[in-house]
């Protein structure tokens, strides 16, 4: 997704209207794709392994989906690819949900809030700075890439505090993701776009709320 950046100071009348309705409309749709996401991870506590894979490909597919959906102009069909992504994904997540809401349901509450004060912490400093961000959004691509390829690794390999150094490094990728999604907010005027920038926002808190789990339910183990 391309990352536009404002060139001025400021917005026009017209073009702060639009992009406060974008705002508006992108958090509805995040907060909907939440819902939709909570239903699907309670449906799926129970599938198994192989399905959750099922699901997770389904989910990336409405992802892939919904790029070309708004390149056509089809706004209702992307919006409802963008709860379908939600739901699957969900469907993807409920059997690691449910078992950290099963073995230790505290860590889930406390990943919840804590997800929260970062989403509400971080989506302000990057809706409200003018600063140019394309630095920070180069560095946090490629600090995902590197974190994927860590959690590959930690697949194969047993390393001591290995969990742990993860989640803070995945907390520290998807602050800067975060903060330029929110600038990303900021700068886009055109509506067409809110169910991508949902999209990108929700997976940012998703990550987020995942990370925070590993690291609470460590503290206890």
């Amino acid at each position: 997704m391309t990352i536009r950046m404002p060139h001025d100071d400021g917005f026009g009348a017209g073009e702060l209207s639009s992009s406060q309705t974008l705002f508006g409309q992108t958090m509805g749709l995040v907060a909907a794709t939440m819902g939709v996401f909570t239903l699907g991870a309670y449906l799926g506590r129970a599938l198994s392994e192989g399905w959750g894979w099922v699901f997770f490909v389904a989910s990336f597919v409405c992802l892939i989906a919904m790029r070309f959906s708004v390149r056509r102009s089809r706004s209702a069909g992307t919006t409802g690819l963008l709860f379908a992504f939600g739901i699957f994904l969900g469907l993807a997540t409920g059997p690691t949900v449910a078992y950290y809401a099963a073995t230790d349901p505290k860590s889930v509450w406390e990943s919840a809030g804590a997800t929260a004060l970062f989403m509400a912490g971080l989506g302000s400093i990057g809706y409200s700075t003018q600063k140019d961000l394309s630095a920070l959004a180069r560095a946090s691509f490629w600090a995902l890439i590197v974190l994927i390829l860590f959690g590959i690794i930690m697949i194969f390999l047993q390393i001591p505090g290995a969990s742990l150094a993860y989640s803070i490094l995945g907390l520290v990728v998807f602050a800067g993701l975060t903060v330029v999604d929110f600038q990303r907010l900021r700068s886009r005027t055109d509506l067409e776009s809110a169910p991508l920038l949902a999209a990108s926002i929700f997976l940012d808190a998703l990550n987020v709320f995942l990370f925070f789990l590993r690291i609470f339910q460590g503290r206890r183990d």
